[in-house]
């Protein structure tokens, strides 16, 4: 197999980059969902642990990653930067596809970046469990492996139709002693209150928050966990975007056009936002947001504060939002089904440094099955979306006489996901797009923030 692959000259980052300092503008407080007011430390503090909530709105540009951390980071990072030469030449393209592998990973994907971080802090200031979320698996799996590095308990509340459709991810994590329930539950009111109105509901990511928060707040010894969206959950990502800029400059190229898939956003801003730094510094390159047509959260959502979670638990964010009260249709992009985004993200698109694109369910399937036929890797549905946009930028770049190199984040693979894959083959998967009218009905019970 012809590929050419890339391994930084020197250790893995040392800090994690934080682009607030950088911002043309700075972002939005978060509001208590509770009392309209701005958040203070004192509101996050039964959820998170305060070395978290300091990096939520810290100004400083670097934060120092801690050796505990970094031990654990070094069992897979740094990850390859890798040249799709077998997709490029079987697509038949001048232009350059690269693609940074997060899916060497113990959790196969890129989200034990910021699981590892997060079960640290919380180990050292005492906690004895945490409860979380998972939408595909990924973020669970994760985080049951960080929680068990660090003897942490683990609760995992994962999307009944993920839980239904990706049954090994939900082993992987009893593997690693984590608890998973089928969200909504009985075990919290949120749970109960869905079930009583949708016995059947398929469940969905603001739901599975709305319980993870409420389990967490109810038990003194547990803290809160989210795999996306935080700021500092964004920015403990960045050692993906800061390795590949080392191992760009071994190339002697650079990337013209840098793509992401986004659910809540953390692993797009992990590769983008090291080098959204150097665009606000001058340099030409592009960024491009790929998100799926059923989930349209940047490309058909509106910029408004919003509650991060269905019942309105979860601080209340600027951001582009479907509405808190939004039910994704069950695509097999598990992770991509979330009905808000970063606010950091958000704010990039709406300023105009980040473009967003949505794409439909076949076609990333399909770019998935010539990408792992040419370069030897089955990628994670959600990393689908990216590799398709990839194509899609490579090809346009070609037909306009303008060649180019394009970077995407291979956030996870999908050895977990074969039967989304076997779906497909069996012409079961359909084109999901969503209503204007859902979007217009999801909208009606947003926060009155001004």
């Amino acid at each position: 197999m012809n590929r050419k692959i890339v391994l930084p000259d020197s250790e893995i980052p040392t800090s994690w980059y934080n682009i607030i300092p950088d911002l043309k503008n700075p972002p939005a407080p978060y509001y208590n969902p509770q009392t309209m007011k701005i958040i203070g430390p004192e509101d996050l503090a039964p959820l998170f642990p305060m070395e978290l909530i300091k990096q939520e709105v810290s100004a400083e540009r670097e934060i120092p990653i801690p050796e505990e951390v970094l031990a654990i980071y070094r069992l897979w990072r740094p990850t390859p930067l890798i040249r799709a030469l077998n997709l490029e030449q079987k697509l038949g393209l001048k232009s350059k596809i690269y693609y940074k592998y997060e899916g060497a990973s113990p959790a196969g994907s890129h989200k034990l970046n910021t699981a590892i971080a997060q079960a640290y802090y919380n180990k050292k200031e005492g906690i004895a469990r945490i409860a979380t979320e998972t939408g595909a698996g990924q973020w669970g799996s994760a985080m049951s492996i960080a929680c068990n590095y660090f003897g942490l308990k683990c609760t995992v509340y994962m999307v009944r139709v993920s839980y239904e459709q990706k049954p090994y991810r939900k082993h992987l994590m009893h593997v690693f002693n984590a608890e998973v329930f089928p969200s909504p539950t009985n075990r919290t009111n949120s749970g109960r209150s869905i079930l009583k109105d949708n016995p059947n509901s398929p469940g969905s990511l603001g739901i599975a928050i709305s319980e993870a928060v409420e389990d967490a707040a109810t038990h003194a010894d547990t803290h809160y966990s989210l795999g996306s969206v935080l700021n500092h959950v964004c920015m403990h990502q960045t050692v993906i975007g800061l390795e590949a800029k080392k191992q760009f400059a071994q190339t002697g190229d650079y990337p013209d056009v840098i793509v992401g898939c986004v659910g809540g956003g953390s692993n797009f801003a992990g590769i983008t936002f090291p080098f959204i730094k150097e665009k606000m510094d001058g340099k030409k390159i592009r960024f491009v947001a790929v998100e799926p047509a059923a989930c349209p959260t940047l490309t058909k959502g509106i910029y408004d504060f919003d509650y991060g979670d269905t019942a309105k638990m979860a601080p209340i964010a600027l951001m582009y939002t479907l509405g808190h009260t939004f039910m994704p249709d069950g695509i097999h992009a598990g992770g991509l089904r979330y009905h808000g985004a970063s606010a950091l993200v958000s704010q990039l698109v709406k300023e105009g440094l980040v473009e967003a694109v949505a794409l439909k369910q076949l076609e990333t399937f399909q770019a998935a099955i010539t990408f792992a036929q040419t370069e030897g890797i089955v990628p994670a549905p959600e990393s689908a979306h990216a590799i398709a946009q990839a194509i899609n930028e490579a090809k346009k770049a070609d037909a306009d006489g303008k060649p180019a190199t394009v970077l995407f984040n291979l956030s996870g693979h999908g050895n977990f996901d074969m039967a989304s894959y076997e779906m497909y083959f069996e012409g079961k998967l359909k084109d999901i797009e969503l209503p204007q009218k859902d979007i217009d009905a999801a909208m009606k019970d947003r926060p009155h923030i001004k």
